[in-house]
């Protein structure tokens, strides 16, 4: 088995917003992530860190360089390929929990492996609930996302990212739509996911108190990375923010 999950070298990202304008969002990237590692992708509006989440999870093709996933180059797969990575490699987990209004939570972490296939719904029941205990929500099964907590919505696209075994998470910014003491618990079983099955977790954060969770941050200014260094983790981070 590979030690690095993610391999980029060299990576560019340019926008052509017109014949005359193009902007480059990527300035050739070179970075690595090992396997079972959490990092925080940090940097503020314009950095280019949106653009590079995009890329990691094959949601945007850079214009030049190598991305290898998993042993995976990315750069060798057409749409329908890099679709089936997202769906078996990849978990992610949004802002806005992208939960489906209408369906139960068992039904919304069923969902991934409803669409991959090859699974009996007996198999997709088993799977759904066996992580939704995991992750707190053992009592919640029927529930649909507008009888539950911001919090506990959060818990369910966490179980979803988790369903189909992926060998990354990607998360989004998210704690944005959570307030002090479910950003903190989410951040808690985000932590513990990692450090007891050892998913490897690149998240999107503007928050730096919610970057101490992870194990090292990764800062981006202008297209670049110009800062790459470990944190401590703490056995507890209290978080500060305001109630939202």
């Amino acid at each position: 088995m590979i030690d690095n999950i993610i391999e980029i070298k060299d990576l560019v990202k340019i926008y052509n917003l017109s014949e005359e304008v193009s902007v480059q969002a990527l300035k050739g990237i070179n970075i690595s992530f090992k396997r079972g590692e959490f990092v925080a992708i940090m940097g503020s509006s314009g950095s280019g860190k949106s653009t590079f989440m995009n890329v990691l999870g094959f949601l945007d093709t850079p214009t030049s360089g190598l991305y290898m996933l998993d042993g995976i180059d990315g750069s060798s797969l057409n749409n329908d390929q890099k679709a089936e990575i997202r769906n078996r490699k990849i978990g992610f987990v949004f802002q806005g929990f992208n939960l489906l209004s209408r369906t139960s939570a068992l039904e919304n972490v069923e969902l991934p492996m409803f669409y991959r296939g090859g699974f009996s719904q007996r198999d997709l029941t088993a799977k759904a609930k066996s992580l939704l205990d995991l992750v707190g929500l053992s009592g919640r099964y029927h529930h649909h996302p507008n009888n539950l907590s911001g919090g506990e919505q959060q818990r369910v696209a966490i179980a979803r990212s988790l369903v189909n075994d992926p060998a990354i998470i990607l998360a989004d910014e998210p704690t944005g739509n959570l307030d002090s003491r479910n950003t903190e618990e989410i951040m808690k079983l985000f932590t513990r996911l990692n450090r007891e099955t050892g998913i490897s977790i690149v998240m999107v954060t503007h928050e730096s108190d919610v970057a101490e969770f992870s194990d090292r941050k990764v800062l981006f200014k202008d297209g670049e990375i110009i800062d790459d260094s470990p944190v401590r983790r703490k056995k507890i981070v209290k978080i500060s923010k305001r109630k939202m």
